[in-house]
């Protein structure tokens, strides 16, 4: 049993289906206090974080929409908003060695696995701007300052919790522009709201094939907060 902290564009299509599955496990298990798998170290860390589970599970959702896939299973758990797991079983960094294992010759997520921590803020630039833009900038000067894998775990902590933020109208506006101006042809004009913004870059993104844009977290992460 499994549900990853790191964004799900890293998961391939086997990891990303196989954790929409057992996330519902965990909140059967959780909703109606079922035995058996309670006891599970993934199940407890998720206990009385019904509104993380119902965050996570649409993170996902987003995710497979944006590869084709269809969620008919929403979550409807909502307690403790705001309140995300305090332990990890894997931490995000080592997340990320475990998932290089198991992609050894074989295909990866839509976001490939980052070799370096100037990778890993790379995939993460426009998720940090949409919440804070004197963070973006510090965390770029910080990283930019890295060689190879230095700082690599405690970056990827700062960054899976980043993520687990919420943006804020202005700075999330900001990134949009920022994300909009790798696009060839402009978003529809008649997309005036940002929830229609956000659905018609993805569109847009995944339409060219824009190379930079498929490699962020952002793509499918901001529409979740709408």
């Amino acid at each position: 049993m499994r549900i990853w902290d790191v964004h799900p564009g890293y998961l391939d299509r086997q990891r990303l289906l196989g954790e929409h599955r057992e996330l519902h496990g965990v909140v059967s298990i959780v909703n109606k206090d079922l035995s058996g798998y309670a006891v599970h170290p993934e199940t407890r860390r998720w206990v009385g974080c019904g509104w993380a589970l119902r965050h996570r599970h649409r993170l996902l959702a987003q995710e497979m929409s944006f590869r084709g896939y269809r969620d008919r299973t929403p979550v409807r758990l909502r307690s403790s908003p705001g309140h995300w797991p305090s332990t990890f079983i894997d931490t995000p960094g080592e997340q990320f060695t475990l998932l290089a294992a198991k992609y050894r010759g074989a295909s990866a997520g839509r976001i490939p696995l980052p070799r370096t921590s100037h990778e890993l803020w790379s995939h993460h630039k426009y998720s940090v701007l949409a919440r804070d833009q004197a963070a973006y900038r510090a965390l770029g000067r910080r990283v930019g300052a890295l060689r190879g894998r230095e700082g690599f775990k405690d970056l990827a902590l700062e960054l899976t919790n980043w993520l687990r933020t919420p943006p804020t109208a202005g700075n999330l506006q900001n990134a949009l522009r920022h994300m909009a101006g790798h696009l060839v042809a402009q978003l529809d004009p008649r997309c005036t709201t940002t929830a229609g913004r956000m659905r018609a870059l993805e569109r847009q993104a995944a339409a060219e094939r824009e190379p930079y844009l498929l490699t962020q977290t952002a793509l499918t992460e901001l529409s979740v907060w709408r």
